[in-house]
């Protein structure tokens, strides 16, 4: 008997915040929000003290979270959950933002990632072009059959697989003709002037 009488109590409870969340939503009710804000502040505080937030950033995300019941009631709906259970999920992801936020690495100024290029000198720029040059010239004595496959590999990033589906050939045909071609390649670029 005393189990059926906490059951009531507990549902007349939960119908009661439903109700606050509705009055909030629909009539920005002060006295609602602040039936709410005794219930629930203390147990957010806690909830986010369980999670390991400090004493300080627990007291900060308990008023968040319930800033944001007062600001998102009207999203509340009775059907879908119970209002401490919506007001936990809200807290939950709050809690998830703040680490997410405090995880991340602080960008310094000088790291090496964030500089530009240095420019390049005007002795490797010419030496690039010349290479450049060399390659494109190799690449034009290549036969027909060898030169698609090594474009397809390379200017259009296939896989060797890839290349034997796409062209209708066997993957060691594919594998033989790329390496024949960077054979000739090499021979020809390895070539004194």
């Amino acid at each position: 008997m005393s189990t059926t009488i906490v059951r009531t109590a507990d549902l007349e409870q939960r119908e009661r915040h439903a109700d606050c969340m509705e009055r909030i939503a629909d009539e920005e009710s002060r006295e609602a929000f602040a039936e709410l804000f005794e219930f629930f502040a203390p147990r957010v505080k806690g909830y986010m003290l369980r999670l390991g937030a400090s004493e300080s950033e627990a007291e900060e995300l308990a008023q968040d979270v319930l800033v944001t019941v007062w600001r998102k009631a009207g999203m509340y709906d009775r059907k879908q959950a119970s209002v401490s259970t919506w007001i936990f999920r809200v807290a939950r992801n709050r809690r998830i933002d703040v680490q997410r936020r405090t995880n991340k690495p602080a960008l310094e100024p000088d790291e090496p990632m964030l500089q530009p290029p240095a420019a390049e000198q005007p002795d490797a720029a010419v030496s690039r072009g010349q290479m450049e040059e060399q390659v494109r010239a190799q690449l034009a004595t290549l036969p027909q059959e060898q030169l698609v496959l090594l474009q397809a590999a390379f200017y259009d990033g296939l896989s060797h697989s890839e290349i034997a589906e796409a062209f209708d050939l066997p993957l060691g045909t594919v594998k033989s003709r790329i390496r024949l071609a960077f054979a000739r390649m090499r021979g020809g670029l390895d070539a004194p002037e």
